[in-house]
């Protein structure tokens, strides 16, 4: 969508209509994924791509007629067809579900734009089957909300979601009660209401130091959770590629190099877990943590090796209750983890609840909302 914009814009100036078709859905292969976005105006100028090429020409047409008035916002299927070789359909044999409505019914767009352009995070919540398809609602990850869905219930769940969505990075369709009931995503129901939430961030960071054991199952949660997972070690011997092919990236260097280039990127929903147990390593990656504004700092080690690392932080200057307020270690909650990945479980779980500010009590052993 982000694309789109300029496009958009031009047109918009110009006085024409524009209907924007988005990829909600795929089943099996798919050129371009959820998300993917082609714009059209009433002259029939085409912006951006659904599918490289396969079924444009048939959006157009289905555009049109939305904007001419001859067919309502909706999602169109496009698929492979063995019956008729001449069919519009995608040749990588899969299904695309596209969602094509006109600009003018997305009504939160002009909040949109702006923080878009700035790649600052926002999302995009549209609903695409169900009572008021097309309303549009737009999110921030201050928890701030534009435009409404037709229920207030259902824009306080969305809402919700959509910024765990966002913290993630995914772009997904999610299914609710017409009054934002939660539904099991194989209900089918005249009543379910199907949102698709786009986001646009980039996903969130985890840098993990350490190339050992724990790194590879952390590496794996964390990729589950939606994060860009960099692994880092001066081992060149141990921070290979062949042993975390999870990773995004595997970087050989110590740690004040990667700070001092890239630590200016950390932000609230990014971590940094040092698994090293060398003083000579998580020393420096704590000190160039505590310089950005990640999120979350978490370090392995007992509590007699955090004592003694807390002996040489302060060696090295680091002494401030704020400072060592930031630093989780023994990292993780105490789930009672042993392997591995109990112990990337409960690093993330902790990861989680600092984020949120919760103080992980089981939920059997609390009241209120769970949300």
């Amino acid at each position: 969508m982000r694309e789109l914009l300029d496009d958009i814009d031009r047109w918009t100036s110009a006085g024409k209509s524009i209907a924007v078709a988005r990829v909600v859905d795929i089943e099996g292969s798919g050129p371009r994924g959820p998300g993917a976005a082609m714009a059209v105006n009433q002259d029939g100028e085409v912006s951006g791509s659904v599918s490289g090429g396969c079924v444009e020409s048939a959006v157009v047409a289905e555009a049109l007629a939305i904007l001419a008035g001859e067919q309502p916002s909706r999602i169109v299927t496009f698929g492979y067809s063995d019956d008729d070789a001449f069919a519009v359909g995608l040749t990588c044999g899969g299904i695309i579900h596209l969602f094509i409505q006109p600009l003018t019914s997305m009504t939160a767009y002009d909040i949109f734009v702006a923080p878009a352009r700035d790649n600052t995070p926002v999302a995009l919540a549209t609903v695409v089957e169900g009572p008021h398809v097309g309303a549009t609602m737009v999110i921030t990850p201050t928890s701030n909300a534009s435009g409404s869905l037709g229920h207030l219930e259902l824009d306080r769940v969305v809402l919700r979601d959509a910024i765990g969505e966002l913290e993630a990075g995914r772009t997904s369709v999610r299914h609710y009660g017409p009054e934002g009931q939660s539904t099991p995503e194989d209900l089918v129901d005249t009543a379910t209401v199907r949102v698709f939430v786009e986001s646009f961030s980039p996903p969130p960071m985890m840098w993990i130091f350490g190339a050992v054991d724990f790194t590879a199952a952390l590496g794996r949660v964390a990729k589950i959770l939606g994060y860009h997972v960099t692994v880092c070690d001066a081992r060149e011997i141990f921070a290979t590629r062949r042993r975390f092919p999870m990773a995004d990236e595997v970087i050989v260097s110590w740690p004040t190099p990667l700070f001092t280039e890239r630590g200016s990127r950390l932000g609230p929903r990014d971590a940094v877990c040092i698994l090293t147990h060398d003083p000579k390593f998580d020393v420096p990656a704590i000190q160039g943590a505590l310089a950005t504004n990640v999120g979350y700092i978490g370090v392995m080690g007992s509590r007699k090796t955090h004592a003694k690392r807390l002996e040489r932080l302060a060696e090295v200057g680091i002494t401030s209750a704020a400072d060592l307020s930031r630093v989780h270690s023994p990292i993780g909650l105490d789930l009672g983890g042993r392997t591995p990945e109990e112990t990337a479980i409960a690093i993330v779980a902790e990861i989680i609840a600092s984020r949120t500010g919760r103080s992980a009590t089981s939920l059997a052993q609390s009241d209120g909302p769970i949300h």
